[in-house]
């Protein structure tokens, strides 16, 4: 994981290097660069969300809270486990990704924020709403990215 956060990735999919992070500095190009910082600290079993001085909170890469606009953000520990609030079993996927299906996509609520991944270690018809997960990250079947995946505890 952590060789990519060095790196970021265009919405086409092509890798370019770093230009930085901060506003102005070259790295406002649209990237992943947050968000793979943030998928490592899952992976690392440290993840966290950010959460304004109001209470409101996000995702990274986030630098502002999209509820208050306050800049004044925070980390505060994601906790360890969720509930599965929507759950879709994906039968046909786009071509990408058709090797990967079928698979289940669930959000699932942490209390401070909610998290869209992919349903791991479960019988796909045993996936259900209420089903208590954590979340964990692993590669994706098809092309070896990075993905957030909850697994029941």
């Amino acid at each position: 994981m952590t060789e990519r956060n060095d790196r970021l990735r265009t919405d086409g999919g092509e890798e370019q290097g770093d230009g930085g992070d901060e506003p102005g500095d070259g790295g406002d190009e649209p990237g992943d660069a947050g968000f793979d910082e943030w998928l490592a600290a899952i992976d690392d079993g440290e993840g966290y969300y950010l959460e304004s001085p109001t209470g409101e909170g996000s995702l990274p890469p986030r630098r502002i809270c999209p509820h208050s606009g306050s800049t004044d953000i925070e980390e505060k520990p994601l906790p360890e486990t969720g509930t599965i609030e929507a759950v879709t079993v994906v039968h046909v996927a786009s071509p990408q990704f058709a090797e990967d299906t079928p698979y289940a996509t669930a959000v699932v609520d942490f209390g401070p924020v909610r998290l869209t991944g992919v349903v791991r270690g479960v019988d796909l018809e045993a996936v259900e709403t209420g089903t208590t997960v954590e979340p964990s990250v692993e590669e994706r079947e098809t092309t070896g990215d990075p993905l957030l995946v909850f697994r029941p505890v």
